[in-house]
């Protein structure tokens, strides 16, 4: 779907800043932190300010068209991949993140031992390890911490 289309499903008045910042995560900002997106989209749109970035990803993610994870110790993420309930694997090394789906395939995919009365509707889970490209760093570094 069109940004404007998605946009204006929302709800949300289809203004240029708005527009702009969907771009950003839509097709380079993936996984992306709010400064590489403030940037991205001020490269595009010059007069757009730091601030006004800031207030159109918080209305795109309280309107359910961007997604914010919030990885333990880092910045939080934006992406827009929505509504599937999808989750992430995080290297711990170079920080790359990647999308994975849902283990058991049915939202919420985790049920907890007592829910304690709540209506489970989403659940959020971060796999952390080594991507194949930092594993074989660390593979190479202790091979030449053997040889000292």
């Amino acid at each position: 779907m069109e940004a404007t289309a998605v946009i204006r499903a929302a709800g949300l008045r289809v203004t240029r800043p708005r527009l702009a910042v969907y771009g950003v995560v839509a097709t380079v900002g993936k996984h992306q932190e709010a400064e590489f997106i403030v940037a991205e989209t001020r490269r595009r749109e010059p007069t757009i300010s730091r601030q006004a970035v800031y207030d159109n990803l918080n209305a795109l993610v309280a309107a359910g068209i961007l997604r914010r994870i919030e990885p333990a110790g880092r910045p939080a993420l934006y992406e827009d991949r929505v509504g599937d309930n999808h989750h992430h694997l995080i290297c711990r090394r170079c920080r790359l993140t990647l999308d994975v789906d849902c283990a058991a395939g049915h939202a919420p995919c985790l049920h907890p031992s007592d829910p304690q009365g709540f209506t489970l509707d989403e659940a959020e889970v971060i796999y952390w390890g080594l991507c194949p490209n930092c594993q074989a760093i660390s593979t190479l570094e202790e091979g030449t911490q053997d040889d000292h």
